[in-house]
Formats: structure tokens, sequence, C-alpha cells
């Protein structure tokens, strides 16, 4: 049902509301991983087009690799990712995947990390 009251804007509040629960969510699967030098963090976030990854070592906090990519090629990104940090000689990470759910292209990052071969 469609609001005819013009005195307030309810969808600035929904977006609001929508933005603290998605803050919480990312505090509170954070809270539980920490990336050491010797199994650093495996960090994804999503935009509408594009997928991110970062190898995080939240001891030193440096960054020890990088790799985005489109969403069509998630697996792609993992696998090159995964590349990238065995060359560091790091082959056991943490996944965090910030609030998002493992499901679609997170999922397929994380099984493209996987065959790249790192365990987690």
């Amino acid at each position: 049902m469609k609001n005819t009251n013009k005195k307030y804007n309810y969808s600035k509040y929904t977006q609001k509301a929508l933005n603290d629960n998605k803050n919480r969510r990312i505090i509170r699967s954070r809270s539980a991983l920490f990336g050491t030098s010797y199994c650093p963090r495996l960090c994804v976030f999503r935009s509408n087009k594009n997928i991110y990854a970062q190898i995080i070592d939240d001891e030193k906090m440096s960054t020890l690799a990088t790799s985005n990519g489109e969403l069509k090629k998630a697996f792609d990104v993992g696998e090159k990712i995964a590349i990238d940090v065995i060359a560091k000689k790091v082959k056991k990470v943490v996944f965090d995947r910030r609030g998002y759910k493992y499901h679609g292209n997170v999922k397929k990052l994380a099984e493209g990390a996987r065959k790249g071969g790192l365990n987690f």
C-alpha cells in the first residue's frame, strides 16, 4: 500500500535502517576473525558489478595480495588471488565474507581460491 502522506520521506528511513543492519552484520562477523602472518584473512567485497578480494595480515596491518574482476568471473578472481598468495608461501587463510551470505558469487570466489590451493 502506498503512503499518501507527503510530510515524511519513509524511503529515507528504511535505507538508513538497512545500512545500520548491514554494518551490524559486518562487525559481528569480523569480530571473531583475525589474520596473522601465518594465517592471513581473505576479505571479500562485492559491488553490483564487481567482486574484490584481499589477503590481509592484521598483525602487520598490511595487504599481501589483491584481485578483482566482474561478478561473472568470481571463480577466476578466487584462483588468481590463490596463485598470488601461494607465491608468497602462504597456504592457509581465514575466510572473511564481510556479512554477505556464503552463496552465489561469494561461494564461487571461495571455491576458486580452494581450487587454486588455499585452505580455509
